[in-house]
């Protein structure tokens, strides 16, 4: 087992929450979109179980994928004639079903149809082409014909609310053999296409590695009278690359604190000082690491870093789109480990990361904030009374010397932080039902009981049924809570690293 570095001296944290100071909606960045990794992979039963699923719990609004207008969906092809054809079947089975279970696309246009493309480069296991058309009047047809189609097969009521984003980190080799300007032209292309449908459709770019090209995108499309109505970007906790499928080169988890908001935070400013000042800005990819061979992805430690990220960003982005719902995710090829470090919030089987819970305890919270000074915290309330805190302490353990990689495997229990103080006021008097839910070390901790079996490639039915039973987010504690006169409460919790907390307080009726 690795040595723990040295913690601070436990000690007594206060969240101090008054029940009538409402400061607002809460902010819905958080599940307005989630990620997945192709569009191909939407067609298998097992994703479309884990989505409904994750929809549920998370209540995603929009999701985004790679590989629309890859060959393995069949969208494009030249006949022997020379003329061009569209098939819209593979689509039509994917978007049916995804706004059949309520969630909207948020359409990623790309890669290029072979025989639309200009070269043969592609990238990843299921080959997705990056090079630019070798006609652009070709692929503006294309675009054209797709939002025409989904015009008359959903309305373009339901088509004006989705967001159309031209393709996918163009300014990372790996995903663009083209130059910046290769790309604007590609965007120009797109969004003519789009807007010749339907003026209301919304579209944007240029869906960046490392929130890059967000002023040079919006002075392109002032300068050239390119409709632009949102601008895209990503960004992952490792300062190092921006590409590695096998997680071969060993990530290392930043150690500055604002690691991730700090870019949504300057892209924000960039936009302020921009000649399109109102875009809305979308995170289209985020997390704490770019490779989906990462085991921090798979740690405990994930739930409270996702919550830590998302408490800085605040109202800065639109969405923040965590990078990905499941590791149904083969852009290194199909998975042979049951945990492997992938993206997802859940493995292949449907076990459920501690990530999955930060998501599903914010989505349970109620619409409207209650001010709170507590960085590490968000309260709520509703109309019927009800009060909600979601707390989290987030410590980053990884050792000095070590990456992801070698640290995140182990069995990592986490060293005392004292308690955390919950002085509650503002109540009615009367008895209440207090539910808490939690996320930490071995508390619906999927990950380490993994590793107490052993770490096996493969996993039984019977230990997928434990693992399952084991994160099930449900309530783990009940408690009654008498409130006098005063209106005052007091809960007092123990804290440890990395642990995370969902309070929800109700009166008894």
């Amino acid at each position: 087992m690795l040595a723990l570095p040295l913690a601070g001296r436990a000690q007594t944290r206060v969240i101090d929450i008054d029940a009538r100071a409402v400061d607002g909606p809460l902010a819905p960045a958080f599940n307005m979109s989630i990620g997945a990794g192709r569009a191909n992979e939407g067609l298998r039963a097992d994703w479309q179980r884990q989505l409904a699923e994750i929809k549920r719990d998370a209540g995603f609004k929009y999701i985004r994928m790679h590989g629309l207008l890859s060959d393995d969906m069949a969208v494009y092809r030249v006949d022997a004639q020379g003329r061009e054809q569209y098939n819209f079947q593979y689509v039509d089975a994917l978007y049916d079903y995804l706004l059949g279970i309520g969630v909207k696309p948020f359409v990623e246009l790309g890669f290029m149809p072979s025989q639309m493309a200009s070269g043969d480069k592609t990238i990843f296991w299921w080959r997705g082409n990056v090079t630019p058309p070798k006609d652009y009047a070709a692929w503006e047809r294309l675009i054209k014909a797709l939002t025409e189609h989904f015009t008359e097969r959903y309305g373009a009521q339901e088509v004006a609310s989705w967001y159309f984003e031209v393709w996918n980190e163009p300014n990372l080799d790996g995903f663009w053999a083209g130059s910046q300007d290769d790309y604007f032209k590609l965007y120009r292309h797109a969004a003519r296409a789009i807007k010749s449908v339907n003026a209301d459709y919304k579209v944007g770019g240029p869906a960046t590695a490392g929130a890059a090209w967000i002023a040079e995108m919006i002075a392109y499309c002032a300068s050239n009278a390119v409709p632009l109505d949102f601008v895209s970007t990503h960004t992952y906790g490792v300062h190092q690359g921006f590409l590695d499928e096998y997680g071969s080169t060993g990530t290392v988890l930043s150690k500055e604190d604002d690691a991730i908001s700090a870019d949504v935070i300057r892209n924000r400013r960039q936009i302020a000082a921009s000649a399109m000042p109102g875009l809305e800005l979308h995170y289209t990819e985020w997390s704490s690491s770019y490779t989906p061979a990462d085991p921090s992805h798979d740690s405990y430690h994930q739930a409270a870093y996702i919550l830590q990220k998302l408490k800085q960003v605040g109202g800065a982005a639109q969405s923040m789109s965590y990078w990905v719902f499941t590791d149904i995710f083969e852009e290194a090829g199909p998975r042979m480990e049951a945990f492997h470090g992938g993206f997802g919030l859940m493995n292949t089987q449907g076990i459920k990361k501690p990530a999955y819970f930060a998501y599903q305890f914010l989505n349970q919270l109620a619409p409207t904030a209650l001010k709170n000074s507590d960085s590490r915290s968000f309260a709520s309330t509703d109309r019927q009374g009800k009060v909600q805190l979601l707390l989290w302490d987030y410590t980053r353990t990884l050792p000095d010397g070590v990456n992801n990689q070698q640290y995140f495997i182990n069995d990592l229990p986490p060293r005392d932080k004292g308690q955390v103080d919950i002085r509650l006021r503002g109540l009615q008097r009367g008895s209440y039902t207090l539910h808490i839910s939690t996320v930490g070390y071995r508390r619906n901790d999927a990950f380490t009981a993994y590793i107490g079996m052993g770490s096996p490639r493969q996993l039984a039915k019977s230990q997928v049924a434990t693992l399952k039973s084991l994160a099930s987010g449900k309530p783990d504690q009940q408690r009654t809570v008498r409130v006098g006169a005063d209106g005052r409460a007091g809960i007092t919790l123990p804290l440890r690293e990395n642990d995370v907390y969902l309070l929800q307080l109700q009166a008894r009726k």
